[in-house]
């Protein structure tokens, strides 16, 4: 039975670039940032542009108009992801049912907040990318996208990249290069490709998966 690996880090420390590299090593990835991407440009449009009037440009919904609203606005936050997570989560197990009628031994689901949304509860383990504070706070600010005002405020709402370690099944440090960090990712599939999960035959035992939370 298929095997369901989180993958999860902070920002900064180089997540993105570790997902590729299981995708390279044919394990394939559930995006979760890829997922809302896709639905600010289709079935969320209309439930954001009535919560958040003026945030829809051109049919899509403008990332950062939306980002102005709520990155500082808890309440704002919370209405958000109210609209967006039970999609989100619709489209993972999508995912994860099609995975299991291909045989598919082991999966990535790469989320982002997975500890802060309890996603470590729908995988199996859970993989944590990660790298000393000072190079993940020199990666972001090395983009020119981003203030260290916002650097904070999205840190804040993130567990420390210590806490998540703690609760790691295991980790990718990205600290010493992409060979080194490959190298991990080889490691990692090699202990879970034959490994034994759980998660895929509990939601597959359901009667309509897709409409349990």
């Amino acid at each position: 039975m298929t095997f369901v690996l989180g993958l999860t880090g902070s920002i900064g420390m180089g997540k993105s670039t570790t997902s590729a590299m299981f995708q390279k090593n044919n394990v394939p990835v559930y995006d979760a940032d890829a997922t809302v991407h896709a639905l600010y440009r289709t079935v969320a449009v209309p439930l954001i542009e009535q919560r958040f009037p003026g945030t829809v440009i051109d049919g899509a919904v403008d990332r950062k108009l939306l980002g102005q609203r709520v990155l500082a606005d808890r309440q704002a936050l919370k209405d958000l992801e109210t609209i967006i997570h039970p999609l989100v989560r619709r489209a993972e197990k999508q995912f994860i049912l099609d995975q299991i009628r291909l045989d598919t031994p082991l999966i990535v689901l790469d989320i982002p907040l997975l500890f802060e949304t309890g996603g470590q509860q729908r995988v199996d383990a859970v993989c944590v990318v990660t790298a000393p504070a000072e190079m993940q706070k020199q990666r972001v600010m090395d983009r020119k996208t981003m203030t260290e005002e916002q650097f904070n405020t999205i840190l804040a709402k993130q567990w420390p990249d210590q806490q998540k370690r703690a609760h790691a099944d295991c980790l990718i440090d990205t600290s010493q290069g992409l060979e080194f960090a490959e190298q991990q990712v080889k490691q990692v599939i090699e202990t879970y490709c034959h490994a034994t999960g759980t998660v895929a035959q509990a939601l597959l035992s359901k009667k309509d998966p897709l409409n349990h939370a």
